[in-house]
């Protein structure tokens, strides 16, 4: 069986400019990065006006080691809406180098449903994370200078909030002391890295309208305090404007194709699991100015991605979704249902039963939000027609539809049923979304509404120095803003162990940190790393060249 790699290199792709105009995007629109890549001038946006498609959100289970294609599916969906001559426009995250490096070793898609050029989209692309790493980087040496220089903000050395970045995984960077080997060295201080995908830089370059939004949202990051605990900002720092500049053309959105000619704007990138998980507001507001119907996706699980699309991007940047999918695979609801990994061959229809609980909670949590939903239920070889049954009875219990797809595979043409059913809902406009909680719920209540609500926890451990850091965060005026819950993907709960659908369990919040320019507050719950590390065996290992210099090993 070819890889996807393989199935990569032998589609011919069209020239950018003939996707663009696929898309409605004039020429002089397009920065070119290649034949095949290009950035979006600014204008085209604001030539386009206000125009707005539907917007369809894509998200799935819990993740498992068995696999769930939640790219994949988006990347087909978008075909086949496209196939069935409906103008789509596809728009996903860039891929960051710490999984494809670590766990991965590549996020755009598989088979005949991928985005390419997909050796440049793995590894380098445009350089947006470079860019983002770099800002993030440029203010950790403007405080660490300004201390050095006499301090005349009077920014204490052991409360600097502000951390360094790195987009790879390296669990020796998380906490360290910086500034040793005497006084012309810096000032001594503890430190630490997290990984940029985690950065509130880049929760700011994905949440940004425009330029003016951005520059106003580096401003008011908040590096630290006085000894007295007032807040000294990347404004006061006066670093805003010069990240504001390194990342001037990051901001233009990135232009790609799918393997079947499909549009695609791949950017920005934040985790879903310690952060909020969306592609920028830039990129999905020019879609939807463009096409008739966006296809999107949130990352990790409907609790984590799907929770904060719609309770973090969609009210900061006045979006509306029409519709929701949720992705499952057989495979990972036998996972979900205690088979192991290298047991999922045999039938075992029991396990699907088992597992589908996960599956019908996400579908159920979705619903709160006021979206209509479907299932696409992603079809490997080894499944049964006993296990795709057991599936779609399970959902036919609780009022949804599962669509079986067969799009890596087949492309387009395996999404159909698929998106056929997403138009239905999208001609029906049953849609009525609200987002989970009200802005003037207190910070410490819209915690415990997620987990109550999405989580189905019975309990939030909120310690008491957080409690009076939330209660800090209130009086400085950011009470209003969402709470985004950095937690394990993997299951409902803070324990990566506790598979399929967890109830009565408690949810421990470790730290809460302000992302004020972001604009939300971030809970740190359960043992859950800002900065991952590498597994055992890394995909690195098997990434390389061979001898006519190709790259190889990414999938």
């Amino acid at each position: 069986m070819a890889t996807d790699l393989e199935i990569a290199r032998a589609t011919p792709l069209r020239p950018i400019q003939e996707i663009a105009a696929r898309a409605g995007i004039p020429e002089d629109g397009l920065i070119p990065f290649g034949r095949h890549k290009a950035k979006v001038d600014f204008g085209v946006l604001a030539a386009a006006g206000q125009k707005q498609g539907k917007l369809v959100l894509v998200t799935g289970i819990s993740p498992t080691a068995a696999g769930e294609g939640k790219t994949t599916t988006t990347i087909g969906l978008g075909d086949a809406l496209n196939a069935l001559g409906t103008r789509t426009m596809i728009c996903l995250r860039e891929p960051s180098l710490g999984p494809c490096f670590g766990v991965k070793g590549g996020a755009t898609g598989g088979g005949r449903a991928q985005v390419a050029p997909m050796e440049d989209i793995n590894l380098h692309f445009t350089g947006d994370f470079h860019a983002i790493t770099s800002a993030n980087n440029l203010l950790a040496a403007m405080v660490d200078n300004h201390l050095y220089w006499g301090n005349a903000l009077g920014l204490d050395p052991r409360r600097v909030t502000w951390r360094r970045a790195m987009d790879m995984n390296d669990r020796n960077l998380r906490n360290m002391v910086v500034g040793l080997g005497g006084a012309v060295q810096g000032v001594p201080r503890e430190d630490g890295f997290d990984i940029t995908v985690a950065s509130e830089v880049m929760a700011i370059f994905c949440l940004a309208r425009d330029l003016d939004d951005l520059q106003a949202r580096l401003g008011r990051i908040i590096v630290g305090a006085t000894r007295e605990g007032v807040s000294i900002t990347a404004k006061d720092i006066k670093a805003d404007g010069a990240m504001a500049a390194l990342l001037r053309d990051a901001l233009q959105p990135n232009l790609v194709q799918t393997l079947e000619g499909s549009p695609a704007l791949v950017h920005g990138g934040p985790f879903a699991n310690i952060a909020h998980g969306c592609n920028s507001v830039i990129a999905t507001r020019l879609g939807l100015a463009l096409a008739d119907v966006v296809v999107t996706e949130a990352g990790f699980g409907a609790d984590l991605g799907a929770e904060k699309f719609l309770d973090i991007k969609c009210p900061a940047a006045g979006l509306a979704p029409d519709a929701a999918v949720v992705v499952a695979t057989v495979r990972a609801l036998k996972m979900h249902g205690g088979v192991a990994k290298n047991a999922l061959g045999p039938e075992d229809v029991a396990a699907v039963e088992r597992g589908v609980v996960n599956l019908a909670r996400h579908v159920e949590n979705l619903r709160k939000f006021g979206l209509p939903v479907v299932v696409a239920l992603n079809r490997f070889t080894s499944d049964t027609n006993a296990e795709i049954e057991a599936v779609q009875h399970a959902m036919a219990r609780i009022g949804a539809e599962a669509f079986l797809c067969t799009h890596w595979g087949e492309g387009a043409a395996g999404a159909a049923d698929l998106a056929r059913a997403v138009q239905k809902l999208l001609d029906e406009g049953h849609a009525r979304f609200k987002p989970l909680y009200e802005p003037a719920l207190p910070l410490a209540d819209k915690l415990r509404t997620i987990a109550r609500e999405i989580y189905h926890a019975t309990e939030v451990q909120i310690p008491p120095a957080i409690a009076a850091r939330l209660a800090k965060f209130e009086e400085q005026g950011f009470g209003h803003v969402p709470v985004c819950v950095a937690k394990t993907q993997y299951s409902f709960s803070s324990d990566p162990t506790k598979l399929g659908a967890p109830e009565g369990h408690v949810l421990p919040v470790r730290e809460v940190r302000l992302s004020a320019g972001a604009g939300f507050v971030v809970a740190v719950c359960g043992e859950i790393m800002t900065m991952p590390g590498l597994p055992r065996r890394p995909a690195a290992e098997t990434i390389g060249l061979d001898a006519e210099g190709a790259i190889q090993g990414l999938f």
